[in-house]
């Protein structure tokens, strides 16, 4: 019972997001603004403690079921020989949008609902989490993408091979700087959005933020897909750029693939910089 009153009182997460997202975010009746630590770069005690791999877990669960049912509803629109009796572009772009804000609604006391390494390196970049939990995340990411999309391709092989397999690259008519501009600028609103939402300071003055954090993520994917599918077919997610190249594995999915890691990575850290220097206005000498 010791153990148990424990794990209530911390709520199962000893090293915890130091800057939670969404309903994570609701657990102080302090509504007193005070800036939050910086969290340490290396944090070796995480690594005994089971809320860091239970968020871990989280984060492959969640990376799973967001390339299951993402990369499936792209197959259904590519089967059909007229989009209008699909749900077409519109409705690929709400699935993808729809997912994340069930997802990082889902996994947010969990995990922080992370499920896209470039919003993982974004928050690092922002020092909310260490570089020991960072890796691992992305590790799992990565690891719950590649799963997803495989279990797709297993339902339908010759439809997923035949149809591109959801994989990212670079549609004609664009040229690979194209691709790369669209990556950086489509993941600067993610994670711009993504630290907007779930920011302290808002959190404190707003009791509703939190609740509706979810919300306002799921809905900056949507609308960047209905911008950038016909570009790239919408990365903006490292992970899930890459679980479909595996599971794909050809050579036209790798030839682009570069883009969209280091699209993705530059438009993260682009979006950390300007929320913390210019919104949050916190000087790099608060951050050491």
């Amino acid at each position: 019972m010791e153990g148990k009153a424990e794990d209530v009182r911390l709520g199962a997460n000893k090293f915890s997001e130091r800057q939670p997202i969404g309903t994570a975010a609701q657990g102080t009746d302090d509504k007193d603004y005070k800036e939050p630590p910086p969290a340490p770069l290396f944090e070796p005690g995480e690594l005994k403690s089971w809320s860091f791999y239970r968020a871990g877990i989280a984060e492959f669960v969640a990376t799973f079921l967001f390339l299951y049912i993402s990369i499936l509803t792209v197959m259904g629109v590519s089967k059909s020989n007229s989009k209008c009796a699909t749900v077409g572009i519109q409705g690929i772009a709400w699935s993808f949008g729809g997912m994340i804000f069930a997802l990082v609604y889902c996994t947010a006391g969990i995990s922080g609902g992370h499920i896209n390494p470039a919003v993982t390196f974004g928050l690092f970049l922002a020092r909310k989490l260490s570089l020991t939990r960072a890796v691992f995340y992305i590790i799992m990411q990565c690891l719950g993408a590649i799963c997803g999309a495989g279990v797709v391709k297993g339902f339908q092989q010759g439809l997923y091979m035949g149809n591109g397999g959801g994989a990212n690259v670079v549609a004609p008519g664009y040229t690979k700087g194209d691709g790369l501009g669209a990556e950086i600028v489509g993941t600067f609103i993610l994670v711009y959005t993504v630290f907007s939402a779930t920011d302290a300071k808002r959190n404190a003055r707003d009791s509703h933020v939190p609740i509706l954090a979810p919300l306002p993520i799921g809905f900056a994917v949507f609308l960047v897909h209905l911008a950038t599918i016909p570009i790239t077919g919408t990365g903006i997610n490292p992970a899930r750029s890459l679980g479909a190249a595996v599971i794909y594995n050809q050579h036209h999915a790798w030839a682009d693939h570069w883009i969209f890691w280091v699209g993705p990575f530059i438009g993260a850290a682009l979006a950390a910089i300007y929320h913390q220097v210019i919104i949050r206005a916190i000087p790099f000498k608060s951050r050491s």
